[in-house]
């Protein structure tokens, strides 16, 4: 008698029967949290004072996770989200949160995380950084599906948690004429003799005009090339194409990087303006309007004087360098991809800037050695997810008498805060930045001043 291996159900991953709770707050990642037997649990799409209907999907020791079923009683901050494709597509995940509420939240939670990670005291709140609710990225990737049976190809978005890709017609918070481009690119790529090996479609908004980046995997016959010409034609865009080797051509025309300003207010012909090229591909701030509005703050707050020698660290082509050196500073910035290094060293040569300079180094290693390192008079921290917590273990050497960080994570920004208030630096300004609208994202900016 053959006998078939089955294996046990998972009792942690079972759902469970219908549960009645009671939200209480978010938690940093934007899900509901209520209590069940003692435990926490996380309720992605619940809301604070909801009534809902839950099963768990997953139980630990201390806390439980649960699939939002029904909602009861639903929260005075519910709303209906914009985007059809909203409960599929992984790109947002507080579209049924008010703008209001999201900002109110992302506060809260922002001091809340200092609070218990660097036990910052409140009281140092800045205004918010805000700017418009939708249509608010001038940059975005969509990945390409090809469906073998149909021989189809789709563009879209990766679902939550997930390597599947949902096809979209629009998005509600990528620049309105990207956002109109999708279905159009869509037909098109379906004209190509080599839709079956087109990769990710970059679509970028800048200041020069729109771009659109195709990875390819093997070389376009010129029919191709024809189609993607006059496509750009019609519709008024730069298109170019990254090859294997991670090379980029201009598609009827040579290549054309996207550019984007700062400091313009009075236009490009500001005596403070600057101007700063970036490659398809590399770091750069998707939301445009924010990113002026955090580079405005942050010479604020640092207060750059003449002659001054100012650190930027993780200063990517230079987003937060030249506006710093156009204030008279003498500037030095470092970054760990070589590639942003030798675009910001070109942007510097292009705005005229000679009091900078720009090096490659990995952050988490040991500056000890390091030409740039010794004393400086300010510094300012961009970095990514991980944070800053090695290049802070030099703040000894340096000594910067004020400290600006920007962060994209409260949690490294909390642990880093309490480096530096050990080291003798006071918390003196603190504000979140809504970099990501309808998206649980936490971005803020501190200012901290050497007190000891």
């Amino acid at each position: 008698m053959a006998q078939f291996f089955k294996a046990k159900p998972n009792s942690s991953k079972q759902l469970s029967a219908k549960l009645s709770l009671t939200v209480n707050q978010l938690d940093h990642l934007g899900a509901g949290i209520a209590q069940h037997q003692g435990k926490v649990v996380f309720i992605p799409g619940a809301l604070p004072n909801e009534n809902v209907q839950v099963q768990l999907t997953e139980q630990k020791k201390n806390y439980a996770r649960a699939k939002l079923v029904t909602i009861d009683t639903p929260s005075a901050e519910r709303v209906v989200p914009a985007c059809p494709h909203y409960h599929t597509c992984g790109g947002c995940d507080l579209q049924h949160m008010s703008l209001a509420g999201q900002r109110e939240h992302k506060e809260a939670a922002l001091l809340d995380i200092m609070a218990k990670f660097a036990g910052a005291a409140g009281g140092v709140l800045s205004p918010a950084l805000t700017g418009e609710g939708w249509h608010y990225r001038r940059r975005a990737r969509l990945a390409t599906l090809f469906d073998k049976n149909t021989k189809q190809l789709s563009l879209g978005f990766r679902a939550a948690s997930s390597s599947n890709v949902v096809p979209i017609s629009q998005c509600q918070v990528l620049a309105k004429p990207l956002s109109d481009l999708i279905v159009p690119f869509a037909k098109l790529l379906n004209q190509l003799s080599a839709k079956a090996s087109l990769g990710h479609l970059e679509l970028i908004e800048a200041d020069n005009g729109h771009f659109a980046v195709l990875r390819i995997t093997k070389a376009l016959n010129d029919k191709d090339l024809a189609k993607l010409s006059a496509f750009a034609e019609q519709h008024q865009i730069h298109i170019c194409l990254q090859d294997n080797e991670g090379q980029f051509h201009g598609v009827g025309e040579a290549l054309v990087l996207p550019s984007y300003s700062l400091l313009d207010d009075q236009g490009l012909a500001s005596p403070q303006a600057v101007s700063l090229r970036f490659t398809p591909g590399n770091f750069v701030q998707v939301n445009g309007q924010i990113n002026k509005a955090m580079v405005e703050q942050a010479l604020a707050w640092l207060a750059p004087q003449a002659g001054e020698r100012i650190l930027d660290l993780f200063c990517g082509m230079g987003n937060f360098s030249l506006p710093l050196a156009k204030m008279g500073s003498d500037v030095i910035g470092v970054e760990g991809v070589a590639e942003m290094v030798n675009q910001a060293r070109d942007n510097a040569l292009a705005n005229g800037l000679d009091n900078l300079t720009f090096y490659h180094g990995d952050l988490s290693a040991d500056l000890s050695l390091e030409p740039w390192m010794g004393k400086i008079d300010k510094l300012l921290l961009d970095p990514a997810r991980a944070g800053a917590f090695e290049s802070l273990q030099w703040l000894k050497k340096m000594k910067p008498r004020k400290v600006v960080y920007v962060s994209c994570n409260p949690a490294s920004l909390g642990r880093d805060s309490a480096v530096l208030l050990d080291r003798g630096y006071k918390l003196q300004q603190l504000g979140l930045i809504d970099m990501f609208p309808q998206t649980h994202h936490i971005e803020a900016m501190a200012l901290f001043e050497l007190v000891k």
